[in-house]
């Protein structure tokens, strides 16, 4: 680790995280590298292995944060509202989901390889910040459906975490996907990120 204030050593983290999250809005995982994001840092590419060893490393903090803005969400809906039907916290989650297109994205792609190559304090914080998830989905559940049981709710968690895995690509179509698509004779309706999630909530709830 550099030496230097804690409070540079975030600061310099979070410029790192921030050229990442603006190279992916138009690059692929697969084509983003240390070099290209060195590029759109204000310091050296080097500089950059004293904060992350891998890419992998850099995308695993994007995420994290994306979990951590997620529950900052999901937190302020326990906080501000004292009673919602089904219906109502189906559209405050789904909500949510659709603010976090990046979180989505991440999701939707190879998970296992960008774990298996980050650092166990860098996965344990990422962990950390999912099962953060998972509590306040759960608040939530207890709190505006009391009628679901502990059980019941532990139902919806193992099935709506992994749908949302499938959110990004059932959404985000490119028109050569649409044109394939078309060729290809399916019929499919194409919905948003807050259609699909809201349908699925009222769905499981």
């Amino acid at each position: 680790m550099p030496k230097g204030s804690k409070e540079l050593t975030q600061a310099r983290r979070e410029e790192i995280i921030n050229a990442c999250e603006k190279l992916y809005q138009t690059m692929s995982f697969k084509d983003i590298t240390i070099k290209e994001i060195g590029n759109v840092t204000s310091f050296t590419r080097t500089s950059i292995y004293n904060y992350f060893q891998t890419k992998e490393e850099i995308f695993l903090a994007l995420y994290t944060r994306e979990y951590d803005r997620w529950n900052e969400e999901l937190e302020s809906i326990s906080g501000e509202e004292e009673t919602l039907s089904k219906e109502q916290l189906s559209i405050r989650i789904a909500t949510s989901i659709a603010n976090r297109k990046q979180l989505l994205k991440l999701l939707s792609m190879n998970n296992y390889d960008m774990e298996s190559s980050s650092r166990t304090e860098l996965l344990i914080s990422f962990k950390e910040s999912y099962g953060r998830s998972m509590d306040n989905v759960r608040a939530v559940l207890k709190k505006f459906c009391p009628d679901m049981t502990s059980n019941d709710i532990e139902k919806f968690i193992y099935i709506f975490f992994p749908f949302m895995f499938g959110i990004y690509p059932y959404t985000e179509v490119t028109d050569k996907q649409k044109k394939a698509m078309q060729k290809a004779g399916v019929d499919y309706t194409y919905q948003s990120i807050y259609e699909i999630t809201k349908n699925a909530l009222m769905k499981l709830l």
